[in-house]
C-alpha cells in the first residue's frame, strides 16, 4: 500500500506538471492570439471573439484548479495550515458552500508524510461533500489534545455515513500508513462526521 500510494502521488505530480506547463501554456498562447485577433476584428466579429476569449479563460482557470488539486504545491511551499485554508477556499468557490475552519495554534511539527495524509483526507472529504451531501455548511478543524492530533470534517448534508467506495478505501489506507485512526459516522442532526486521529503526533515529526 505504501508503494502504491507513493506511486500514485508521483503520478499526480507528473500530470499536474503537464497540465500546468503544457496545456496551461498552450491555452495562454490561444488567449493572446484571440486578443490580437479581437483588437483587429470588425465590430460584428469582435463580440463573438470576446465570448470565445472568456470560454478559453474559464478553461484555463479549470486546468489550474485541477493541477492544484493534483499537486498541493502550497503544502510544500507554505505548510499544512495554509494548504488547508487554500483547499477550503477552493472548495467554497466551486461549491458555494461555506467552510468554517479552526486550527489550533502551536501544532506539533509533523513529517511530510503525515502532512500529506492530513491534506489528502481533508481533500477527499470535501470532494465527497461537494458530490453527494447537498450540504449548506461544512466545518473543518485540526486540533491537538493530550499528544493526539485530530482532523475533523463535518457537514449538515443528507448523507450520513458514506458508502465505502474507492475514495474512502484510499483514506483508510493512508490513515493506516501513519498509524492513525479514521472513523466516519453520521453527524448530529444529519450529515457526515469524518475524523482522523493521530496518536502521539509529536513523535511522528
Amino acid at each position: 500500500s505504501a508503494h502504491a500510494l507513493a506511486a500514485q502521488e508521483g503520478e499526480r505530480q507528473r500530470i499536474a506538471r503537464e497540465l500546468h506547463d503544457e496545456i496551461g501554456q498552450s491555452l495562454t498562447v490561444v488567449l493572446l492570439g484571440l486578443k490580437r485577433a479581437a483588437d483587429r476584428a470588425p465590430d460584428d466579429l469582435r463580440e463573438e471573439l470576446h465570448t470565445v476569449q472568456e470560454t478559453v479563460r474559464s478553461s484555463l482557470d479549470e486546468v489550474r484548479q485541477v493541477a492544484r488539486r493534483l499537486r498541493p504545491g502550497v503544502l510544500e511551499d507554505l505548510g499544512l495550515q495554509s494548504a488547508l485554508s487554500a483547499l477550503s477556499s477552493d472548495f467554497s468557490a466551486v461549491s458555494g458552500v461555506p467552510v468554517t475552519r479552526r486550527v489550533d495554534p502551536g501544532l506539533p511539527a509533523l513529517s511530510g508524510d503525515v502532512e500529506l495524509v492530513l491534506y489528502r483526507i481533508a481533500q477527499e472529504s470535501l470532494t465527497n461533500v461537494a458530490r453527494h451531501a447537498r450540504a449548506t455548511r461544512v466545518e473543518l478543524s485540526l486540533t491537538a489534545q493530550a499528544g493526539d492530533l485530530t482532523l475533523r470534517i463535518t457537514d449538515d448534508g443528507r448523507g450520513g455515513a458514506l458508502q465505502e467506495g474507492a475514495g474512502i478505501r484510499g483514506m483508510r489506507e493512508r490513515a493506516l500508513l501513519i498509524g492513525a485512526r479514521l472513523t466516519l459516522a453520521s453527524a448530529p442532526g444529519g450529515g457526515t462526521d469524518v475524523r482522523l486521529v493521530i496518536p502521539d503526533a509529536a513523535e511522528r515529526s
